[in-house]
């Protein structure tokens, strides 16, 4: 499609710009209507289906303008997609082409019944994935092949539903949609994947609250020299949004160099999911980043499904950003590499940012409350001592209960803010627990407005303090020291009755009385060493209960006394019984008199 050519909202011709934020609603809902009726029932069918057929639109738009430009310049260009696998061949109507032209699609269509889908599904669709295994391949070639991995064939049902979407789809143009009053493409598709995340939809998992995510963002703030990692990217959010946050704040002084930067050196990620895997670099490329440099692996295991894109990563990275999965059981192909082993799919993926994360690099992370507060697991108890001994914990954001609820997920939740390189003295805290979050009342940004006014001097107030834990751990040191002393005594008696005991059991002349005593003291010793020890190492580990306990909210706890109760219910049992009488009394008064007997 020439350049310039804009098209309608209801043909495929020239026409009026979408012009409005519900014109393009409109139009993606229309999309998703043809979809949902051509095979593709929920949003975990047509979203994935939608994502390479709007990637190759946008693709072929954005290599035109590549062409032109390099043209206009005297520069050699290579395009990533030859004909006739070009957006302009085989997905744009015949309307949209220029006067007296015609191109493959227009072709099949002529052809017998289906031979268009024959060659989406036997020559398009293969030709695109094998991109990647050229000895000369571009990382955008490489990009393109990962994005159609998973696609085995079209999902829509008919050539008739299939070129409705590819109609409608080519109405999409970057040019079509007038950005000084609309959203953008990537805006366009976040609403997509916003219904992927929904309650009801498997898709939960992979989705963060975006107005999360922009906070989070803006609290560690990126820069243009950063390199920015999420180890569970999902649908890559975190990444798609720090790169706007940049983008933003360089303005009209971005240099060639620094866009250069964010475009293909910045953002890094891993992914193991094979649905979601594509569905991420399509977003981020849909961003603006050229070269999403993500890893489709199990980044606990190690175990790669191609890592053509993570070449030449950095061993650490100055800014993480990540929601990692909670709840999750790994197996020890997973525990092995780590320190502290455990199940907790969450314990490790901490573990996993504190090591990938530089001397000096700065981390936002989503935590479930349960990994905050847990202190009943060794694993749980050293990781969170690993993260107060290697990092600055300077931040905890305590979320409402039902951020996550949309998405499928119900657990309570937590924003850890942290910089690696030095220890934690103090923690700030913020409460946003009186937040009510619903379906139709979500978390916004305007939420964390009070939270990012008070940060930079984390000031204290109603819904904010500061915990200071180097004073935690001193107390908690002298409260158990008295325990490990007499745990030390204990057991060095039990050292001392067991060095008795085999003195006895050496005897010329056993003495089973005495050999009985020594045995049972030795024991009674061992248990008291064991007992004191516990105690002392269940004070050390309440220093790493990090969950969020506002001090100034008053406890919901009712310290009555039993006799205090008691009072009570006696007295409301006799306002019941007067209300009643009263009542009673009333309808007596009421109710007409009996009709007089016979005489």
């Amino acid at each position: 499609m020439p350049r310039g050519r804009t098209t309608t909202t209801k043909g495929k011709g020239k026409g009026r710009r979408l012009a409005t934020q519900q014109s393009v609603d409109q139009a993606v809902k229309s999309i998703c209507d043809i979809m949902r009726r051509g095979n593709c029932a929920g949003a975990m069918q047509y979203v994935p289906e939608l994502t390479w057929i709007l990637f190759l639109r946008i693709l072929d738009e954005k290599e035109q303008r590549e062409e032109q430009e390099a043209e206009a310049l005297g520069l050699p260009f290579r395009p990533s997609l030859e004909a006739p696998y070009r957006w302009r061949d085989w997905g744009a109507p015949g309307e949209a082409l220029p006067a007296g032209t015609t191109n493959r699609r227009s072709e099949l269509q002529e052809a017998p019944t289906n031979a268009f889908l024959t060659f989406i599904n036997t020559d398009l669709l293969p030709h695109l994935k094998a991109l990647k295994s050229r000895p000369d391949a571009s990382p955008r070639q490489k990009v393109i092949s990962e994005i159609m991995t998973g696609v085995e064939r079209v999902r829509i049902d008919t050539e008739r539903n299939l070129c409705d979407v590819l109609d409608k789809v080519h109405q999409l143009s970057t040019e079509a949609i007038d950005p000084t009053h609309v959203f953008t493409l990537s805006q366009v598709y976040e609403g997509l994947l916003l219904k992927m995340g929904e309650k009801g939809n498997d898709g939960g998992q992979f989705f963060t609250p975006r107005q999360v995510i922009r906070a989070m963002v803006q609290v560690i703030a990126p820069k243009v020299d950063e390199t920015v990692y999420d180890p569970g990217c999902g649908t890559g959010g975190f990444l798609a949004q720090s790169f706007e946050y940049v983008r933003e704040r360089l303005g009209e002084a971005a240099t060639a160099e620094q866009l250069e930067t964010l475009k293909q050196r910045a953002f890094w990620g891993r992914e193991k999911e094979n649905l979601i895997y594509p569905i991420a670099l399509a977003n981020l490329m849909l961003h603006g980043i050229d070269k999403p440099n993500l890893w489709h692996c199990n980044t606990l295991t190690g175990q790669e499904s191609y890592g053509g894109l993570f070449e030449n990563a950095p061993p650490e990275f100055d800014v993480i950003l990540t929601n990692p999965p909670f709840g999750g059981k790994e197996g020890a192909d997973a525990q092995t590499n780590f320190a502290y082993r455990t199940g907790a799919t969450q314990v490790l993926f901490l573990q996993h940012v504190i090591r990938s994360l530089r001397h000096g690099g700065r981390c936002g992370i989503v935590l479930d409350e349960g990994l905050l507060f847990r202190t009943n697991e060794d694993a749980f108890v050293k990781t969170k001592r690993m993260l107060l001994d290697d990092c600055d914990l300077w931040c905890v954001v305590s979320l409402p209960a039902g951020v996550f609820t949309a998405a499928g997920a119900g657990v309570k939740t937590n924003l850890l803010f942290f910089t690696k390189g030095q220890p934690t003295r103090t923690i700030w805290y913020y409460d946003l627990t009186d937040v009510k979050v619903r379906k139709k009342t979500p978390l916004t940004l305007q939420h964390f407005d009070d939270f990012l006014k008070r940060l930079p001097a984390r000031a204290d107030s109603g819904l904010s303090w500061t915990v200071n834990i180097d004073e935690r751990r001193r107390t908690a040191a002298a409260a158990a020291r008295p325990l490990q002393d007499r745990a030390a005594a204990a057991g060095q008696q039990a050292a001392e009755w067991n060095d008795r005991l085999k003195e006895l059991k050496k005897a010329s002349r056993r003495d089973e009385a005495a050999i009985a005593a020594a045995a049972a003291n030795a024991a009674e010793s061992a248990r008291e060493a064991r007992e004191q020890a516990g105690k002392a190492k269940e004070i050390e580990d309440a220093v790493y209960d990090l969950k969020a306990v506002n001090p100034h909210r008053k406890p919901d706890v009712d310290t009555r006394t039993p006799e205090e109760l008691l009072d009570v219910i006696e007295a409301r049992g006799r306002d019941i019984a007067a209300a009643l009488a009263t009542l009673r009394a009333g309808d007596n008064a009421a109710r007409p008199p009996e009709p007089a007997g016979p005489a």
